[in-house]
Order: C-alpha cells, then structure tokens, then sequence
C-alpha cells in the first residue's frame, strides 16, 4: 500500500485549504483511513478518521466543526477540507491507514504517506 498526500501550502488565518491523499496497492474493506499532525517539537496527533466501507467519521477536539475528512472509494481518495484555519493548525499532515481496525490511535495505523507541510500565518 502507498499513500500520496498533496495539497499543502501556507495560508492565512481564516482562510481554507483541502488535502488529498491517494492509496494505491491494495486496500482493507475493514480499514480506517486517517490523518494526523505533527507540529514541531510535538508528538504526532491524530486530526481525523474515516472508516473506508462504512463512512463513519472521527476527529479531534481541536478541529471540530472546521475540518472535514471524506473519501471516495472509487478513486481510492480521502480528502481533508480544513477551514477557519488557525496558526495552531500549522504542522506536518500525514495520512495512514489503519488496516484491520477502526481506530483513532496511532498505534494501530499501519501504512504512512510521506507528510504535507501546512503553514497558517497570523
């Protein structure tokens, strides 16, 4: 399984912007396909969640009401709409699949893309 997330840049507050990411190879009807953030001198975290079959949709606190993870399964895409972004929101975007679970843990995610860098100025 490959994973190509696109679609970072820098922004201003307030301001939108969507990523994308593209799995390729095979993929799990029972997966979870996620992103995470990890910002510098922090851990990685996790931002949201999709489960590939079902629809079903997570996310973190800190992004509630303003990020929205969706997927289509035909062409193998999930896409993150981030809107009213915030300075805080500036981090490395991951996108990973959690191939056997639905699962918002880090440790259950099992395949990586390379990271897309989103910048959000003051």
């Amino acid at each position: 399984v490959q994973l190509q997330a696109c679609g970072g840049g820098v922004m201003q507050a307030g301001c939108s912007l969507r990523l994308s990411c593209a799995a390729s190879g095979r993929t799990f009807s029972s997966s979870t396909m996620g992103w995470f953030r990890q910002a510098p001198g922090k851990e990685r975290e996790f931002v949201a969640g999709i489960h590939w079959s079902w629809g079903s949709t997570r996310y973190a606190d800190p992004v509630k009401g303003r990020f929205t993870i969706s997927r289509d399964n035909a062409k193998r895409l999930v896409t993150l709409q981030m809107n009213s972004l915030k300075p805080e929101d500036t981090a490395v975007y991951y996108c990973a699949i959690a191939s056997r679970v639905y699962s918002m843990r880090i440790g259950d995610y099992d395949y990586w893309g390379q990271g897309t860098q989103v910048t959000v100025s003051s």
